[in-house]
């Protein structure tokens, strides 16, 4: 058997890819985490090019069913176009079906000298810092598997794997998204942003599922490094779904806020 390719897609050629292992999910290992399929679609959001500068301010992407470990195609087009904001759409097939959709608002790059703000021009939630990165790797708990998990080094600044609940935890793609190419922050962004049901739990994995059909990026500063921070809460209702949201950081600043709806259910 060969070894596992090192990046979590290979070009095929033509917007196809083949996921590889590192992709693997925690529910099915025959299915994708979100988090790669989102990466690579933010990747393919990038790659369509605009008439300016730009930087993309919210991306949300929506999950249409299982993503297979396997080959996929991507595509982008602009649905609409602007001199200073403009929207593009990126889909994913897979086995003759699209599995993800996503879109992203793109704001024209300016260099702007601001005024001196007010200093409650942003909620405390905007501007706290980041905790500390932790000297050493946090090991998987038990029940947590799948490639896409240790793809990643995980470090946690608080909460741990086998408690339920609030969690605060720094990660960091061992792998390229693509080979030979160094992921862009907004890559690295979605790649982490996937996960905060999972880390933020407040249901055991072993009798329950808490699945994202869907998740919301906002951008709050292009991330810079290799590093991102996840500060995720989970609430889950009796009527079967649920709310995760998440702080994004990276090592200086907050650079992002995310959400995923859940479909909550026993197992």
């Amino acid at each position: 058997m060969s070894a596992t390719p090192d990046a979590f897609f290979t070009p095929l050629g033509a917007g196809h890819f083949q996921a590889t292992a590192h992709t693997e999910g925690p529910w099915d290992p025959a299915f994708q985490h979100g988090g790669p399929p989102a990466a690579l679609l933010a990747r393919t959001v990038e790659r369509e090019s605009p008439a300016w500068p730009a930087t993309v301010a919210r991306m949300s992407v929506d999950i249409l069913g299982p993503v297979p470990v396997a080959e996929v195609e991507v595509r982008s087009r602009v649905l609409r176009a602007g001199r200073s904001v403009e929207l593009v759409e990126a889909e994913m097939d897979a086995g003759g079906r699209t599995v993800v959709t996503a879109r992203a608002w793109r704001i024209r790059v300016s260099d702007l000298e601001l005024p001196p703000l007010p200093d409650d021009a942003e909620p405390d939630e905007l501007v706290d810092e980041p905790p500390p990165l932790p000297p050493a790797a946090s090991p998987l708990a038990p029940g947590w598997g799948g490639g896409y998990l240790h793809a990643m080094e995980w470090r946690l600044a608080g909460g741990a794997w086998s408690d339920r609940g609030p969690a605060t935890i720094w990660g960091r793609m061992r792998y390229p998204l693509v080979p030979d190419e160094d992921p862009t922050g907004l890559q690295r962004m979605m790649t982490i942003a996937d996960s905060g049901n999972g880390v933020s739990n407040v249901l055991p994995l072993t009798g329950w599922f808490f699945i994202n059909p869907e998740l919301t990026v906002h951008v709050a500063a292009v991330p810079i490094g290799e590093w991102i921070c996840l500060d995720a809460r989970t609430r889950v209702d009796p009527r079967g779904f649920g709310l995760a949201a998440s702080r994004l950081f990276d090592q200086t600043r907050l650079v992002g806020r995310g959400a995923q709806t859940l479909y909550v259910g026993p197992r």
